[in-house]
């Protein structure tokens, strides 16, 4: 019989301590080492959100403005002569006219009294090279307006549509406090004014000068410092530089002339509008950029000076455009509408024809060869893996190799495309069936697991009642088993087919970065893909191409999260509960 008051057993039993100081300094260890571990997590979270709406809320700004345009809406006389000149209204005529001349007269219309070739030619380069598509496409289906003046809508160009969405300069206005007279309507002017209404630019335009002259002698200075003998040439034509621009400061009563690196200075006065090129006190010289009524004086307060805040160097709308622009948006011609164009048209060099249907296209020709290969190659594949391979050295190397290429970087499956499919087999490059073959070898992996996953989650008594009722192992696994897993395999697949939408590399391996403007009809045609598309204009100098950019890539990731939405409503839809 043990005597359990040993010494020796009470020494091993074991005491809880949980009211000693050290007991509780160890509690209030662990708990603050909880605190802080759910501390860091919330951060971590807290940061990627704020990483994720800077990102979206930068492609949004940036892509949503392209979803709209700008357009002229003109009354355009349609001359017989011009577009028919047979009278025999055949379609291939009409559609072949040229339109140009009759929307430039019809624009030149909207705002009467321009002169000179300059400005004529500045005025029809607000509209698109496809301005007239619309009134084409009309005339086509509707002969019987060849002669009429019919009222149509005409396409802007990309850098006056941009100007009209705001990115261009802003305009100030000052109203004028004295009488302003003009010398004259056209050309060249001179402008007086009775209150010294320009004393505050031209003192500003001075500071500046005073500035400038400041800088360049500390630079003068700074390479007599040097001691270079070599640089005395560029030191004296800095002094004298700045010599000559301290003269225009101190001097008194002589007009400061303007450059284009410089804030734009108008007087809007009269009807038209007169731009500042030599600024004074009390009076200026200008060019007339809009003619000026024959009112010789305009009184206090009913004339303005206006201030394009971005000098004319710095973009793309010259002060003479805007002039324009302005005008036409005044007398309520500028139509502000969605952008159908953008979902209608394919690829073009010009950024406000550019549109996304052939890329859409492409991508549906592409994932229909990519589902119709990888869908059932990956599930029979994963049904006889899982279910009828024998288990042995063979069917492991292969197991291994699959797990392998769905981790290989997807420029190396564009490597085999370009290798295979192009090379060796002779297929048309830039074409959706190469595309679709390439990017099924890159989902194909990605498949077989999700499908073997699935098969995997059917529990074992559901092929066991099937196999006890005398049914054989392939109706089993078919009848019963696939039948059971179809939902992880749908959801596996779909995510399988968002990823081969928004791969790029492989596709560029195999042509598919070409400028495509047809929208394609068939397999073998060449096409592009929405994520090929995207690089193409991301790659573009002109700001139109840089929205039209990230509107493509909202619409890539509106079709992402569609095909991932999917997926979770069909796991949730078809879940079973065993």
């Amino acid at each position: 019989m043990t005597d359990i008051s040993s010494p020796v057993l009470a020494l091993a039993v074991r005491r809880l301590d949980t009211d000693s100081a050290e007991a509780q300094r160890r509690i209030r260890s662990r708990y603050a080492s909880e605190r802080r571990f759910r501390a860091y997590g919330l951060i971590a979270l807290g940061i990627t959100a704020a990483f994720l709406v800077v990102l979206f809320s930068d492609i949004l700004r940036n892509g949503l403005p392209a979803f709209w345009q700008h357009s002229l809406v003109l009354d355009v006389p349609v001359k017989a002569e011009a577009i028919d000149e047979g009278g025999k209204k055949d379609a291939a005529a009409i559609r072949g006219a040229d339109y140009f001349p009759i929307t430039r007269d019809a624009l030149t219309m909207a705002i009467p009294g321009i002169e000179g070739r300059q400005a004529q030619r500045q005025l029809a380069q607000l509209l698109s090279t496809g301005a007239a598509d619309g009134l084409r496409d009309r005339l086509v289906a509707e002969p019987a307006l060849i002669g009429q003046t019919v009222q149509t809508r005409l396409l802007l160009s990309d850098d006056a549509d941009l100007y009209f969405k705001g990115i261009g300069t802003r305009i100030e206005s000052v109203p004028g406090r004295g009488v302003a007279t003009p010398s004259g309507t056209t050309g060249e002017i001179t402008l007086l004014s009775s209150a010294n209404d320009f004393q505050e630019r031209l003192v500003a335009l001075k500071g500046l000068l005073a500035a400038s002259a400041v800088t360049l002698r500390a630079e003068a200075d700074r390479l007599g410092r040097s001691g270079d003998a070599k640089q005395a040439a560029r030191m004296k034509e800095l002094r004298d530089e700045a010599t000559a621009i301290q003269a225009r400061v101190d001097g008194s009563g002589v007009q400061e002339p303007l450059t284009d690196k410089q804030p734009s200075f108008l007087a809007a006065l009269n009807g038209g509008l007169v731009k500042i090129t030599k600024l004074g006190a009390s009076g200026i010289t200008g060019d007339v950029l809009l003619p000026l009524k024959s009112t010789e004086e305009a009184k206090a307060g009913q004339w303005q000076i206006l201030t394009y805040v971005t000098p004319q160097g710095n973009r793309k709308v010259t002060d003479q455009e805007i002039a324009y622009l302005e005008r036409l948006k005044a007398d309520g011609k500028v139509e502000r509408h969605f952008n159908w164009m953008f979902f209608m048209t394919g690829d073009s060099r010009e950024p406000e024809l550019a549109g996304i249907r052939g890329a859409i296209i492409g991508s549906a020709l592409t994932l229909l060869v990519t589902l119709s290969l990888c869908l059932p190659i990956g599930v029979l594949a994963a049904v006889y893996l899982e279910e009828f391979a024998p288990k042995n050295r063979l069917t492991e190397i292969i197991e291994i190799n699959i797990n392998n290429l769905a981790a290989v970087p997807s420029i190396v499956f564009g490597l085999l495309g370009l290798a295979m499919f192009l090379n060796f087999f002779g297929l048309p490059r830039s074409a959706p069936l190469v595309g679709g073959l390439v990017l099924a070898l890159l989902v194909l992996p990605t498949i077989i697991i999700a499908s073997r996953a699935a098969l995997k989650a059917v529990p074992p008594s559901i092929k066991e009642a099937a196999l006890g009722v005398g049914a054989s192992h392939q109706q089993a696994v078919f009848h019963h088993v696939l039948p059971l897993a179809m939902p992880g395999i749908m959801t596996g697949t779909i995510i399988g087919m968002a990823h081969a939408l928004g791969e790029t590399a492989p596709l560029l391996m195999i042509g598919m970065v070409a400028f495509i403007v047809d929208v394609p009809s068939s397999l073998s045609q060449a096409a592009t893909v929405l994520p090929v598309q995207i690089f193409l204009w991301s790659d573009l100098p002109e700001p139109a191409f840089q929205t039209k950019t990230a509107a493509a890539i909202i619409v890539l990731m509106c079709f992402l999260f569609v095909m991932n939405g999917l997926a979770i409503w069909l796991r949730r839809k078809f879940e079973r509960r065993w």
